[in-house]
């Protein structure tokens, strides 16, 4: 069957179709409040779009490899496996190197590693030839000598070497640098990850990074580096999160706007190729259930890969609370190599080309990036907003957003926040530098399970929290079981038992009651509970499950709290820890 046959099997489907179907299944609801996604950035999320929605679009049509890089920085696809070592020694540094190398990584970064002279820079490269290494701590001294030891000998790769230096730390100091930096060096880095794990939504950290960007090259220019030298010299970090297509099309629109950037300074199409490292978030690692943070960097590298990074680095499942040993680097190390050669992500070029949502997202989230840049521009350039504290209040608010939506579960973590465990313990096997290093989004939750760790192995009594199910057997059940979940998040364990009568509820023994039914119920169900516990001389605190219209009676008849869908966990579960003797 020829594809003209085959789609006239397919005729169609007129928008406002579309637009009829989904009122009717939404039985008179409001469209925009049921299926429109209103997200941190602002947008407005349609639940679907259509080929009219990139009408006011242009650019769609080129090839990845060809200015703007909409598509991609390369006409190929693929991107480079980075891995990132730990070590604070040359000597142990490289042996860890070299054992990631043999086993697929292709770059490597030296996260801890300060080289003091030359004899510990070649020391740390020792039989890495071939291999693109990046110092991410780096002074004035460690990039001379690079400079040095890339001047006796020819570059093999493109990008041999790169630092984490800053471009903006010292202005005259980069400008000199780019001067005489040879191909393969690139000797500055603008860490956009940090504007992530500080708040930054997608739009804020490509803003704040082209923001930088332009600074470093107006600052280089002024001091005589042309806009190609410039850009050649600096490497983009970014930070993937877990919302999968917005981290998709923010890389897209990054390496658009960049090549505008770098346009606008006269530089040539070749020198606008944003080099981009993506790595995954460490805003969303948790302490608990550490497993699943191998779930969480697969879904954040299938984004970057998607998206077009040039490299890409998994972070150890158990970076977030102890230093990465072999087995988990390795578990990292192999996830990408599983993308690559099994999900295949690395055969075709920008796969996400032509979706209606990914084009128009990565369209929206460029215009508000550049809208984000004209006001930092306005205001002064990016050095001068962060001097007076106008980029930190504006991360500080985006944190406090998305810090509130954790702190309500809104946006949950699975196995932390949602579907806890409250048998596992991790008091043990934490290093707690480690731990309250930079934001992490699930700390507010592990504080409370280790009060709770901390309390029992200090031999406290394991608190009795019984899930009473009376009356409606299917309310009381959903009820039971979202209550469970709700005190797993503290580490605390509940028992459930289904009670027939309330003189058996009322001589139970345990050190929280919570009663778990229908809101018809509750009244009767609480006027007599109370009245039995108060003849047997029975203290034991009681709430209930769920949220009533008539809460203000039964907390008349002595219900102290309720649990809900709406409740704050981690004001609700503090507050019960207290009372249940669990001291901070």
């Amino acid at each position: 069957m020829t594809t003209a046959r085959l789609l006239e099997e397919f005729p169609p489907v007129a928008t406002a179709e579309w637009e009829a179907a989904i009122a009717r299944d939404l039985k008179g609801a409001v469209c925009e409040k049921k299926l429109v996604w209103h997200t941190d950035e602002g947008f407005a999320v349609k639940p679907f779009y259509r080929a009219e929605d990139l009408n006011e679009i242009t650019g769609l049509d080129a090839m990845p490899g060809e200015f703007p890089y909409r598509r991609g920085a390369r006409p190929q696809a693929g991107w480079k496996i980075r891995e990132e070592i730990d070590a604070e020694t040359a000597a142990e540094a490289n042996a860890q190197a070299c054992t990631a190398v043999r086993s697929g990584a292709e770059e490597i970064a030296f996260t801890r590693l300060a080289v003091r002279d030359e004899a510990e820079l070649e020391a740390a490269l020792t039989n890495l030839d071939g291999i693109p290494v990046h110092f991410e701590i780096a002074d004035c001294a460690l990039i001379e000598a690079i400079l040095r030891r890339l001047g006796q000998r020819e570059c093999a790769t493109e990008f041999a070497i790169s630092t984490g230096c800053d471009p903006l730390a010292d202005a005259e100091f980069a400008a000199k640098v780019m001067a005489r930096a040879p191909r393969g060096f690139v000797p500055f880095t603008i860490n956009a990850a940090r504007f992530e794990e500080n708040g930054a939504n997608a739009v804020e950290e490509i803003g704040l990074a082209l923001a930088a960007g332009v600074e470093a090259l107006a600052t280089m220019n002024a001091r005589g580096v042309i806009a190609d030298r410039g850009a050649a010299g600096l490497e983009f970090r970014f930070a993937i999160g877990a919302n999968f297509f917005f981290q998709i099309a923010k890389l897209r629109a990054f390496r658009m706007l960049w090549a505008r950037v770098v346009e606008s300074f006269g530089g040539s199409a070749a020198a606008a190729r944003a080099r981009i490292v993506a790595r995954t978030s460490r805003w969303n690692e948790t302490v608990y259930n550490p497993h699943m943070n191998i779930l969480r960097a697969t879904t954040e590298a299938v984004s970057a890969a998607i998206g077009g990074a040039d490299s890409i680095v998994v972070a150890a499942f158990d970076e977030c609370y102890k230093a990465p040993d072999e087995a988990s680097r390795r578990l990292a190390r192999n996830t990408q190599l599983l993308l690559r050669h099994e999900a295949m992500l690395g055969r075709v070029a920008d796969p996400a080309a032509g979706a209606y949502y990914v084009e128009a997202l990565t369209d929206l989230i460029a215009r508000e990036a550049w809208k984000l840049l004209q006001e930092i521009e306005s205001g002064g350039g990016f050095s001068a907003m962060r001097a007076q504290g106008w980029i930190a209040e504006r991360l500080s608010r985006s944190l406090t957003v998305r810090e509130k939506a954790v702190a309500t579960r809104r946006r949950g973590f699975t196995g932390t926040s949602l579907y806890a465990n409250p048998a596992e313990h991790a008091l043990e096997r934490i290093d707690f530098e480690r731990m309250n290093a930079g934001h992490r989004g699930a700390r507010v939750y592990e504080e409370l399970r280790l009060r709770t760790e901390r309390y029992l192995m200090a031999g406290g009594p394991a608190p009795e929290v019984l899930l009473a199910e009376i009356g409606d057997a299917k309310m009381s059940g959903a009820r039971s079981s979202f209550t469970a979940n709700f005190f797993a998040c503290a580490g605390l364990k509940t028992s459930v038992r289904q009670f027939e009568r309330i003189a058996d509820l009322a001589q139970a023994d345990a050190d929280l009651i919570v009663l778990c039914s229908s809101d018809a119920e509750y009244e009767s169900i609480a006027a007599a509970l109370m009245n039995q516990m108060k003849a047997l001389n029975r203290k034991t605190p009681v709430i209930a499950a769920g949220n009533p219209a008539n809460a203000e009676v039964l907390k008349s008849l002595g219900v102290e709290d309720f649990v809900h869908v709406r409740s704050n966990p981690i004001e609700v579960l503090a507050q019960w820890q207290e009372r249940l003797g669990i001291a901070k």
